[in-house]
């Protein structure tokens, strides 16, 4: 790809656009953000805390109180937004929330410097994060990356590549130009970047909601190549419902935990079966994308979530484990890693899930998915 003068002015106006809603993944420093969805049941007053703004990322959640999943489980669930400000494991951890959605690499790192955090439920089975580039750069494997400008978010959420590039031989340090990216797909399409970061459910489709300056109409899929750390080996664990582990000692949050994972497990079954009604609960929360992009959202993230063999939230030991190793061994451009030792057996546990998934199941609930089927979403222009 090169550099296009008239893509540049005509990517301008959208900036803002792309800017605001940009990425489900950040993890930057400091304080608190607004509040989302309540159920106002009267129940025990539950906090939640997500890692990113409303959006269809969180479509289980939000579902599961608006349908009033929580509340049949005496939960009164409260959904406190996050933003680029805020880190859900360290609210989780100073007691500010009761549960918090989180990667599991940047969790652990919060871990191991002291944060008394247990993963309790892995909601994503899978990796939604990509490196994309213009189908014209001819990029179509990880090696093809040497000598190219490589976009990367930093803030933990660069690690897969990292693994990715240095499994192919190449030295992150010396054999690509790395380039600090924005959370947003700006750099990519005005030119500065080859291979940007993007997540299957965020910045991937503001690229197809983008328009292309030289034919004016919407980018398509066939106007870029995707790297999937899925398909390349290198994938790592993302959202998962971290809870305190100092608590998990007491009876009452242990069947509150339970409690929580049931409700939740369902709102994702309801986005899972009714992903038109999650688009428009995620809508009425207050979305800063429109409704097409909303439902891309829930579309994509019911594939990171479904099928899943053992069950919704329950923790595959051979994933976990390959997380652990990459974030232990993978070197960043400043030579960290994420982690310098393995974790201890209270980092995560099934107990909890499988007892939800267990009460799930003999009240009838699917929560495998072994029949899901994707929809197929078209984006509007902007994500209208």
């Amino acid at each position: 790809m090169t550099h296009h003068p008239t893509r540049r002015a005509a990517l301008a106006g959208a900036a803002a656009t792309l800017g605001l809603a940009a990425c489900g993944s950040a993890d930057q420093e400091t304080s608190s953000g607004g509040a989302g969805g309540s159920g106002g049941s009267g129940g025990t007053p539950v906090k939640l805390q997500l890692q990113w703004v409303t959006q269809g990322q969180f479509a289980g959640y939000f579902a599961a109180v608006d349908q009033g999943f929580y509340r049949e489980e005496g939960l009164d669930v409260q959904i406190l937004e996050g933003g680029s400000d805020i880190v859900p494991q360290t609210v989780l951890a100073q007691g500010q929330a009761d549960y918090a959605i989180a990667w599991v690499p940047k969790a652990l790192a919060s871990r191991e410097q002291g944060a008394a955090i247990t993963n309790v439920a892995q909601v994503f089975q899978r990796s939604g994060t990509l490196q994309v580039s213009f189908a014209s750069a001819g990029i179509t494997d990880v090696a093809g990356l040497r000598g190219k400008k490589v976009g990367n978010w930093g803030f933990g959420n660069e690690y897969e590549l990292f693994a990715a590039m240095t499994a192919a031989g190449l030295d992150p340090s010396s054999d690509v130009v790395l380039v600090q990216q924005q959370f947003d797909m700006l750099g990519l399409l005005q030119g500065d970047i080859d291979a940007a970061q993007a997540m299957t459910y965020n910045e991937y489709a503001q690229l197809l909601e983008a328009t292309n300056p030289e034919t004016g109409e919407q980018y398509t899929a066939g106007d870029f190549t995707v790297l999937d750390w899925n398909e390349v080996g290198t994938a790592m664990l993302q959202d998962a419902v971290w809870a305190s582990t100092d608590r998990l000692a007491d009876t009452a949050y242990q069947e509150q935990t339970v409690k929580f994972l049931k409700g939740s497990i369902r709102g994702w079954a309801f986005a899972r079966d009714n992903p038109e009604q999650a688009r428009d609960i995620v809508v009425a929360q207050g979305s800063t994308l429109g409704a097409s992009h909303q439902l891309w959202q829930v579309n994509e993230v019911n594939k990171l979530v479904w099928p899943a063999a053992g069950g919704a939230g329950l923790i595959d030991e051979a994933a976990w484990q390959r997380t652990v190793q990459i974030a232990r061994d993978t070197r960043n451009a400043e030579g960290q890693t994420v982690i310098t030792t393995e974790p201890d057996d209270a980092a995560w546990t099934n107990d909890h899930v499988q007892r939800a998934l267990d009460e799930l199941s003999a009240d009838g609930v699917d929560v495998t998915g072994t029949g899901f089927s994707p929809r197929t979403v078209t984006l509007e222009p902007g994500g209208a």
